[in-house]
C-alpha cells in the first residue's frame, strides 16, 4: 500500500475496500484531489484511501492528478554515527531539495545536502525509500517525490544553515537526540528511520 502525506495525514493508494471508520474511501479514477485534501483536513478523519483496480498502476494514476516536483535528499552519517538534521519551519527535517534540469537525482541529493548544511565529502552508500507528500505553493497543490539516499561524510567543519531556505539550524544528532527530533518532524521523514 503506497502512502502520500498531506501535512502528517496519509492518503493510502490501495485496491482493498474497507468499511469507513476514521477514514474516507474515494475511487482513485474519479477523485478530485482538492476534495480529498479538504476531507483530510477534518478532525474526525485520520486518513483517506484512494481505491483502484491494479496495485501496480495506483501510483502512476495518482501522479497524473497533480504537478510533480522531483527532489533528492540525504540521511547523512558522520564517522561518529551521528545523523545530519536541519531545523526549518519549527520542525526537524533532513536536507533535500528540487532537482535541476539535466541533473541526476544522486547529484541533486548531494548538491542539496551541501547547499543546505555546508557538509562536504558526501558519499552515497545506498538508496532509501522514496517519499511522497503534497504541499501548496502559490495557491496550487503539488506532489513532491523525494528520492532519499543514505550517505556518509568525514566532514568535521562548521555547519552552515541555508538561511534563504528558512533553515535556522544544522546539527549532527546522536541516536537518542535523533529519536527526540523525530517527535517534532514529519511523518514522511519518520519512514526513513
Amino acid at each position: 500500500m503506497q502512502c502520500i502525506f498531506v501535512n502528517n495525514k496519509p492518503i493510502y493508494l490501495t485496491t482493498t475496500v474497507e468499511k469507513e471508520t476514521d477514514f474516507k474511501n474515494f475511487l482513485l479514477k474519479d477523485a478530485d484531489i482538492n476534495v480529498v485534501i479538504k476531507t483530510l483536513g477534518k478532525k474526525k478523519i485520520n486518513s483517506v484511501r484512494l481505491i483502484g483496480h491494479a496495485e501496480d498502476k495506483l501510483l502512476k494514476a495518482f501522479k497524473k492528478k497533480l504537478p510533480n516536483v522531483i527532489a533528492g535528499g540525504g540521511k547523512v552519517y558522520n564517522d561518529k554515527g551521528e545523523i545530519l538534521f536541519i531545523y526549518r519551519n519549527d520542525k526537524w527535517d533532513l536536507p533535500k531539495g528540487k532537482a535541476e534540469k539535466k541533473e541526476s537525482i544522486e547529484d541533486t541529493a548531494i548538491r542539496e545536502v551541501e547547499e543546505e548544511t555546508g557538509v562536504k565529502n558526501l558519499e552515497i552508500v545506498e538508496k532509501l525509500p522514496i517519499t511522497y507528500h503534497i504541499y501548496k505553493r502559490n495557491g496550487k497543490h503539488k506532489l513532491k517525490i523525494t528520492h532519499w539516499y543514505k550517505m556518509t561524510s568525514d566532514f568535521n567543519g562548521k555547519l552552515y544553515p541555508q538561511l534563504n531556505e528558512g533553515i535556522t539550524k544544522v546539527e549532527w544528532l546522536n541516536e537518542k537526540q535523533a529519536q527526540e527530533a523525530l517527535e517534532n518532524s514529519y511523518a514522511n521523514i519518520k519512514l526513513l528511520f
